[in-house]
């Protein structure tokens, strides 16, 4: 249904630190980078971070998050290390969230410009 999602940032460098980072351990990297763009994905871009002269503000009531799929638990443990390393915020710590599932393994973070992220594994362990 969605080809991708595109969100603005104040300072282009200090996301792609935040993404590269807080992205590699679930198998995703930056695909194409242009002054002040950058496109992350596995295979094509499905995540656009973009300067932005009026970013969205943090909004922690608008129910607004982006999940991004881990391969593995172990890489929604990484994911949640490696976002708070480079400056993002705790929002949940990795474990499990028997309210959504059985299997539902995730972990969330705020990224410095306030956009609320989760990374979630449904294996069993």
């Amino acid at each position: 249904m969605i080809d991708h999602v595109s969100i603005g940032v104040r300072d282009a460098s200090a996301s792609k630190r935040f993404y590269d980072a807080a992205l590699q351990p679930l198998g995703y990297s930056c695909l194409s980078q242009s002054p002040g763009s950058l496109g992350y994905g596995a295979k094509t871009v499905e995540l656009w971070v973009n300067e932005a002269g009026r970013p969205v503000p943090a909004d922690t009531d608008s129910g607004l998050h982006f999940c991004f799929a881990a391969p593995t638990r172990a890489g929604v443990d990484a994911f949640h290390a490696a976002a708070l390393r480079e400056g993002g915020k705790d929002n949940g710590p990795p474990g499990l969230r028997a309210a959504y599932g059985d299997n539902y393994y995730a972990a969330f973070v705020i990224d410095p410009d306030g956009y609320r992220l989760e990374a979630y594994c449904g294996e069993a362990e």
